[in-house]
């Protein structure tokens, strides 16, 4: 919708960018499989790159969590394999 709004093609985007039109149609549909660093691209363009602070700004579990005093560990902890 920001593309949009800004009236640019999908090819004046990709060569902003510097990135493929197939990567910029992956990252108009969320694909997963497109790297950070090209949604960090596209932002910037659009002059969102400061929206990506406020992605975690609101964390209504993460603070329940502080609060209680849960520690949580970096990694999950090991599956046992099982005979």
């Amino acid at each position: 919708m920001a593309r949009l709004r800004r009236k640019l093609s999908a090819e004046q985007m990709a060569e902003r960018t510097g990135l493929g039109r197939k990567t910029i149609y992956h990252i108009e549909q969320g694909s997963p499989t497109v790297a950070m660093g090209s949604y960090l691209q596209v932002l910037f363009v659009l002059g969102l790159e400061k929206d990506l602070t406020t992605v975690a700004a609101a964390d209504p579990l993460g603070r329940k969590l502080q609060d209680a005093g849960i520690v949580t560990y970096k990694r999950a902890p090991r599956q046992s394999k099982k005979p």
